[in-house]
């Protein structure tokens, strides 16, 4: 495997974690930064939350990938994609292993 798709796959699985954190810290602080929203409204932005995340991750995770495969590089499509998810099992392991820790 390319040196070049190792590390498209970290700066892909780097961006999706960063991405990770900054929707947790936002969830984190929700009531700080909103208060208490009553009833539905509470619901309304945690979806649309949800929805926007999980095309923004997805675009992260195959949007090279995608691309890639359409362009005739299958092989390296495919490379790509694995690489960027085994980046992501690593990050969390990495994560785990500090909650465990502490």
């Amino acid at each position: 495997m390319s040196k070049k798709i190792i590390t498209s796959g970290l700066y892909c699985a780097l961006g999706t974690a960063a991405y990770i954190a900054l929707v947790a810290l936002l969830m984190s602080n929700a009531n700080n930064i909103f208060g208490k929203m009553p009833g539905v409204m509470a619901f309304i932005p945690f979806l649309l939350l949800f929805v926007v995340s999980a095309a923004i991750t997805g675009s992260l995770v195959l949007g090279k990938p995608l691309m890639m495969y359409i362009d005739g590089s299958r092989k390296e499509a495919v490379k790509l994609f694995l690489t960027t998810i085994s980046w992501l099992i690593v990050l969390l392991v990495i994560f785990l292993t500090i909650l465990v820790i502490k």
